[in-house]
């Protein structure tokens, strides 16, 4: 469960450049390396292991709980089991009703999350310092006396399932990834079984098999503790032993997965089919050896090397020269005990499975045959390392090492020493591992089709009937303390004062903006460029256009062609991107500081000289249509893209900003031209850089890179200002035999600089933002309808919009709707109280300070503030700005701009499910076959 200026003088900047052009040379030379994670663990007498670590530099801290319970630990007949008793203990304990954990985490500006892996699962916050202690005794609680009953866990095993319909049969490739490929792979080791399960197992569990479960394996014993933070280490160890130590350590031992996966003596072929596959797909998977064994370095650069950006192997032989494959994969699955390796591909259109499986294992043929270049190698180590890195920015991430390390590994050490293990592969190592792993003479081969390719008069496999019980439970049941006799948590410590950024600007001689803030001293630094234009700079007739150009940016420019601008950027360790919103386009750098000068000078070449050549665009081009093939069979997507020509028909937002199949086949590189000539200019445009770098430095090396970018004699044309007048609309949009319906709420909402934007933030915030919103209270946690609803305000330049979204069954979504509708119109009706007031805004502020927190983060804020003309000194006035609003500013809001009346209403699943009764309550309701959605239409109906 994974709970998405003011321009400074020419001679000034003239005479800083001159005192600062030794910067450019200072930043190149900083050291890359990714400096280790400090951290002390000790062992309590109970068999509890404790890692800490300690940051200063943070007002936060995580505290993470590590049981080596996975999804390969499941009891047979009760596959999804550990998964489902994930969600279980987020329920109540002893002394703590059900969701305490939300309130002591969410509603004070942290958050929390968990996930199931094959091996273990892993239970994480991330709160302000202060909260340290009652976190400490809220994972004792929870580990200890964890409340199981039949109320609780039938609510879950509901959400399990809309989660399992979501992931799984709404998508039209998680029946191939979640259920297929582990079970073909497999025939012997519980890893064959799907993490998620099924709607049969789920359903024949009982409350026994779930506190059989617990007792068995949520123990101090099987448990890992890792807090990474700001904190007093004596202090720290005393709550430890306060709150932990006297748990007790079961008599008997934990049982343990002995089964061995057989040796493959012959390769096999699957046969797996799913409705609504728009293009076939397969994989091909060997076994692998486990995380410990020496050869998984080598097999990670091997997988880093095919399939590790744009300049890898597969990447450039099935997807660019060949053009067969949408998208290629490949992993070194390389779990606790042995493992797997995977290549694969979904087909390009017009392309067949015969030909995927032959260009994949040429590649593979390739790595057995000869070695990796020098350049491919360091390349691939280039690309992990820097992967490393970033995910270490947060103190969550370094605990997540630590714990992934403890857990795969069985050292925890290992968290440190795995970069070196990377480095020390060599060529020959590669070579070595694909000979010994990927022989295909033992492989097998996943083949995934539409239902309607399954052979004539072959039945699908039922599902085996799963026992009536698993488990028996005579052990003691723990249930909820009446108000009086709970133990109360643990108060509160002072406050620690987070340390915000001071961002400094200037502007270059040509109107280039720049940004730059000082943020860390971990070895990397985000550049942003963003550039005052999007999809309403599309011609009308094509939707697409400006966000065709920002993506062909990093395809080629004047000098480089596409591959060589990938394989330059991920020889640096770097990433490069680019893309485009409504009215924004932007091109983002991430990189260490000693290989910034290198690829800033890269991602300005692209950003001022791309080449839009007709080869690269076709290419773009049928890779854009076989996206949409795949966003067409899913129903979150349809809603999505309905949602802008039925928000704001008849402006120029009133069309799908990513291109429909009919524009997508009108445009030119004439039309990418025009669009790059008109808009992308300097004087349009801003830099952001962020991390590990000064103003000094930055400002040298945007002189550097963007000085000689001239800025044109004709003034820039206005942006235009979006007025949406379209009456609101209801539609269905039927896509037969999907597993799930997604139901959305929207309609135009506000412009950044509305006097009540803080107002609408803390309004959509009870709203839908977070588990303890209303409609995640009502839809997800009362009635067990989804696996998630939420909502979200945009405020754009003149309009913006606001949308409220949740996925459920196919049946459930007239009565999702009403639900939906409801809750929008009570943020107007119910004034929100004291509490809730505090708790939203806390999840406001939380956010935003772990949005500060991060490279990437900082340079989005502060990209977005410049481009709608903020001060940027509003870092500083946000918490305050959110603070002041009052409950009766949020129901005066909400009644001005969140009116459900006001509101379009869009549905897409299987319509028979719901269309009778969803046009009862909607007498206007469109349903329009996804056969006949034409999204450049104004009717959405082709032919009209």
């Amino acid at each position: 469960m994974l709970r998405t200026a003011r321009a400074a003088g020419l001679a000034l900047f003239l005479a800083t450049t001159a005192l600062t052009a030794p910067a450019i040379a200072q930043t190149a030379a900083a050291s890359s390396a990714v400096p280790p994670i400090a951290f002390k663990q000790r062992t309590l007498p109970n068999g509890m292991k404790v890692f800490t670590s300690l940051d200063r530099g943070t007002p936060n801290v995580t505290v993470q709980v590590w049981y080596g319970v996975g999804s390969k630990d499941d009891p047979q007949g009760r596959s999804g089991f550990a998964h489902l008793f994930e969600h279980m203990m987020f329920k109540a304990t002893r002394n703590l009703p059900s969701e305490s954990f939300d309130r002591m985490t969410e509603d004070v500006g942290g958050f929390n999350n968990a996930s199931t892996w094959d091996d273990f699962t892993n239970y994480y916050e991330v709160v302000p310092a202060n909260h340290l202690e009652r976190l400490l005794w809220a994972e004792a609680e929870r580990m200890g006396s964890l409340v199981v009953d039949e109320a609780a866990f039938k609510s879950e095993r509901d959400v399990v399932k809309e989660e399992l319909r979501q992931r799984v049969l709404a998508s039209p490739y998680g029946r191939l990834f979640s259920l297929y490929l582990p079970q073909a792979t497999y025939t012997t080791h519980p890893y064959k079984r799907p993490g998620i399960g099924s709607i049969e197992e789920l359903d024949a569990a009982t409350v026994d098999d779930v506190r059989a479960f617990h007792a068995a394996n949520y123990r101090p014993d099987n448990a890992a503790l890792i807090v990474v933070g700001n904190f007093d280490e004596a202090q720290l160890n005393a709550w430890v032993d306060k709150y932990f130590g006297p748990l007790k350590k079961p008599a008997q031992p934990i049982k343990r997965v002995s089964a061995v996966e057989p040796a493959r003596a012959a390769p096999g072929v699957f046969d797996g089919y799913g409705p609504n596959v728009p293009l076939p797909a397969l994989a091909i998977t060997w076994l692998g050896p486990k995380a410990a064994d020496p050869d998984a370095p080598a097999l990670k650069v091997l997988d880093a090397i095919l399939s590790g950006g744009k300049s890898s192997r597969l990447y450039n032989s099935l997807v660019y020269d060949k053009q067969i494959a949408a998208e290629i994969m490949s992993n070194a699955d390389l779990p606790q005990q042995p493992g797997s390796f995977m290549v694969g591909a979904i087909m390009a259109s017009g392309h067949n499975l015969q030909e995927g499986e032959s260009a994949l294992l040429a590649e593979v043929a390739r790595l057995r045959d000869a070695p990796p270049s020098a350049a491919e190698l360091n390349e691939a180590k280039n690309e992990l390392v820097a992967g490393k890195l970033r995910g270490r920015e947060t103190v969550d991430g370094r605990a997540f090492a630590i714990g992934y390390a403890l857990q795969i590994n069985g050292d925890p050490a290992k968290a440190n020493t795995e970069i070196s293990d990377l480095q020390a592969v060599t060529a020959a190592d590669v070579q070595r591992v694909a000979r010994k792993y990927l022989d295909p003479q033992k492989r097998m081969t996943i083949r995934y089709q539409a239902e309607s390719a399954r052979p004539a008069g072959q039945a699908a496999p039922a599902a085996p009937t799963p026992p009536k019980t698993v488990a028996s439970y005579n052990g003691p049941i723990v249930t909820l303390a009446p108000p009086e006799q709970r133990v109360a948590p643990p108060a509160l410590g002072a406050p620690v004062q987070p340390v915000l950024p001071a961002p400094v600007e200037r502007t270059l001689p040509n109107g280039l903006r720049v940004i730059v803030a000082r943020s860390t001293d971990l070895p990397l630094v985000t550049a942003d460029l963003t550039v005052k234009t999007g999809g309403w700079a599309d011609p009308q007739g094509l939707s697409g256009a400006a966000a065709m150009t920002a993506n062909m940016l990093t395809e080629g420019t004047k000098t480089r062609s596409a591959q060589e601008i990938a394989s330059q950027i991920e020889a640096l360790g770097a990433s490069l991107s680019s893309g485009a919103a409504l009215e924004s386009s932007s091109v983002t750098l991430n990189v260490m500081p000693d290989k910034l000068l290198q690829a800033m000078a890269i991602m300005a070449d692209v950003a001022k000289n791309p080449a839009f050549s007709p080869e690269e665009l076709e290419r773009q081009r049928q890779q854009s249509l076989d996206g949409l093939q795949v966003a067409y069979q899913q129903p979150g997507s349809l809603t999505t893209m309905a949602a802008a020509p039925v928000n704001f028909a008849g402006t120029p937002f009133g069309h799908v900003a990513t291109g429909t199949p009919a524009s997508l086949e009108k445009i030119k590189p004439q039309d990418l031209s025009a669009i790059h000539r008109t808009w992308f200019r300097p004087d349009n445009a801003i830099l952001v850089l962020t991390g590990a770098i000064t103003p000094e430095q930055g400002f040298a090396l945007a002189q550097q890179a963007f000085g000689d970018w001239s800025k044109p004699a004709a003034p820039l044309s206005p942006a235009p200002a979006i007025a949406p007048k379209a009456a609101p609309r209801a539609i269905a949009i039927d896509l037969p035999g999907t597993g799930q319906a997604s139901v959305t709420v929207a309609k135009p909402a506000i412009a950044r600089n509305d006097p009540a934007y803080y107002e609408g933030l803390v309004a959509n915030t009870i709203l839908g933002v977070g588990f303890s919103s209303r409609l995640n209270q009502e839809i997800r946690i009362k009635r067990g309808l989804s696996y998630g609803a939420g909502s979200g305000l945009s405020a754009n330049r003149t309009t913006g919009s606001f949308r409220a979204v949740a996925q459920t069954k196919n049946e459930s979504a007239p009565e999702v709707l009403d639900l939906i509708q409801a809750e929008i119109r009570g943020i107007a009706s119910r004034p929100a109280t004291a509490d809730e007031m505090t708790a939203r805004k806390s999840v406001l502020v939380g956010d935003f300070g772990r949005d500060l927190a991060t490279t990437s983060g900082l340079a989005d804020i502060l990209g977005n503030l410049a481009l709608y003309g903020v001060p940027l000194d509003e870092i500083g006035a946000y918490t305050r700005k959110v603070e002041a609003v009052t409950p009766g500013q949020v129901q005066a809001f909400a009644a001005r701009v969140m009116d459900p009346a006001q509101a379009n209403v869009i549905v897409a699943g299987d319509a028979k499910a719901f269309s009778t009764q969803l046009k009862s309550k909607l007498p206007n309701l469109e349903v329009i076959p996804v056969t006949d959605l034409d999204l450049d239409s104004p009717t959405l109906r082709k032919g009209r």
